[in-house]
């Protein structure tokens, strides 16, 4: 049950990330915004890797490289993420933005059952149906 709790403390990130950003964004350019909060990213995430003492795996990380590749295709994948959700809410209200971006959990699942052969049960088909409803009605308003 890890990764509920996980899971939890992520979707609570990711709101905070949305109303920061959307005050964050009033006068400036979204795309220098979140060039920004990337290097903010990128030094905490490394005090994250040193406070844990795995610098020492990144040569590692770096030799392997299909991994790396797949790394950095997520990166890019991430960055361009980003830099769109912060041009939507420059212009747009966190309460449309932050539900249409979900539409990733459906688009996500539906990869994974295409490239992984994941299953879904029933519940689950429906839960996912249901964010896509949702993500429609949202964006319809």
């Amino acid at each position: 049950m890890s990764w509920l709790v996980f899971a939890i403390l992520s979707a609570i990130s990711a709101a905070l990330v949305s109303i920061f950003g959307k005050l964050g964004l009033q006068n400036i350019d979204a795309n220098t915004a979140t060039a920004i909060r990337a290097i903010i990213m990128a030094i905490f995430l490394m005090g994250v890797v040193i406070f844990e003492g795995n610098l020492g795996k990144i040569p590692v990380i770096i030799g392997e490289k299909r991994t790396l590749l797949f790394i950095v295709l997520s990166g890019v994948a991430g960055a361009t993420s980003w830099l769109f959700y912060f041009m939507a809410l420059k212009v747009g209200k966190v309460s449309q933005v932050a539900p249409v971006d979900k539409l990733s959990v459906v688009l996500a699942t539906l990869l994974a059952i295409l490239f992984f052969g994941e299953k879904l049960s029933l519940v689950n088909g429906i839960g996912v149906a249901l964010i896509a409803f949702g993500v429609i009605m949202t964006a319809w308003h």
